[in-house]
């Protein structure tokens, strides 16, 4: 280590206004900026005016460090039965409402068929937690959502805050869908900022809405992540509605795919990072397929389902 190095590390032990070490006595706290230590409240109030300007830029340099890293995988995750990542298309996939878990259409259809030819009746018990699904006609339904939500399943708040919200009980859906972004459900946040887009069941508020977009995009919500580049290309950044994008398609959203692919026609993009688009969102697309959700599919178009 050089001896700016050694400076630095001293600096980062000592509290920014006081200059006081750290110490068993004494306990120094991380800025949000992670630049610098403070001792106390007083200290971090008192060298407010010499460090805001420095914290307030670097923390837009860690969100945006935050918001920019591509996430492993969608925000769905992988099925709970065969361990493939779930397709985006949300058409593919069924919430489970015994145990809240998401299956892919395929292990669905599997777990019938094996159900119909061991027993003669079909579609008796989940997939997943094995049990007889609640009846919609006595109001199981409706009861077992409740217990989930009191257990702070975050899937289950959210799906009662979409059918609040589906039936124009927007209130009740903000109540729900806050809760389950809280408990980490990103789906959840895409919603809320849809709710303070359009001023339902809260005040319109742009700063909100983004907000929330950043936090679905950041869980890996491919359709929050294409409005964010949508709103990035509204302000001419278009740097930044690239990049939203690109990650955007690297989980398999044909839309992003196809603004990319109008920026790159106009030479808003390099061929190189459509050419990287292009194969990342087909790799994406492809690790969601199998033989048994291709089967389930060609039943599903042929039933209409």
């Amino acid at each position: 280590k050089n001896a700016v190095d050694i400076e630095a590390e001293a600096a980062d032990m000592c509290c920014a206004s006081c200059g006081i070490a750290e110490n068993d006595d004494v306990k120094l706290k991380k800025c949000a900026c992670n630049l610098v230590r403070y001792c106390s409240v007083t200290c971090q109030r008192d060298h407010r005016s010499q460090h805001k300007k420095a914290c307030k830029k670097r923390v837009v340099e860690l969100r945006d460090e935050l918001l920019f890293t591509q996430p492993e995988s969608s925000h769905l995750g992988d099925c709970q039965i065969c361990f493939l990542p779930l397709s985006i298309d949300l058409r593919k996939s069924t919430l489970m409402s015994c145990c809240s878990k998401t299956v892919c259409c395929g292990c669905e259809m599997a777990s019938i068929l094996h159900q119909t030819v061991n027993s003669g009746n079909p579609e008796t018990k989940c997939p997943f937690c094995r049990k007889p699904p609640p009846c919609d006609l006595n109001g199981e339904v409706e009861l077992n959502t409740m217990k989930r939500i009191e257990a702070n399943d975050p899937a289950a708040t959210r799906q009662k805050g979409m059918k609040c919200y589906n039936k124009g009980e927007y209130e009740s859906a903000f109540k729900y869908l806050t809760k389950a972004a809280e408990l980490g459900d990103y789906e959840a946040h895409y919603h809320l900022s849809r709710m303070y887009r359009d001023g339902r069941g809260v005040e319109q508020d742009s700063k909100k809405e983004k907000y929330h977009l950043e936090e679905a995009a950041i869980g890996g919500h491919p359709s929050a992540r294409y409005t964010l580049g949508l709103y990035e290309a509204r302000q001419f950044r278009f740097d930044r509605a690239t990049k939203h994008w690109i990650i955007s398609a690297n989980l398999g959203c044909d839309e992003s795919m196809d603004m990319i692919r109008e920026f790159y026609s106009k030479g808003a993009a390099s061929k190189e990072d459509f050419a990287a688009a292009l194969r990342a969102h087909q790799a994406s697309v492809d690790a969601t397929k199998s033989p048994q959700r291709e089967r389930a599919d060609e039943v599903n178009r042929m039933t209409n389902r």
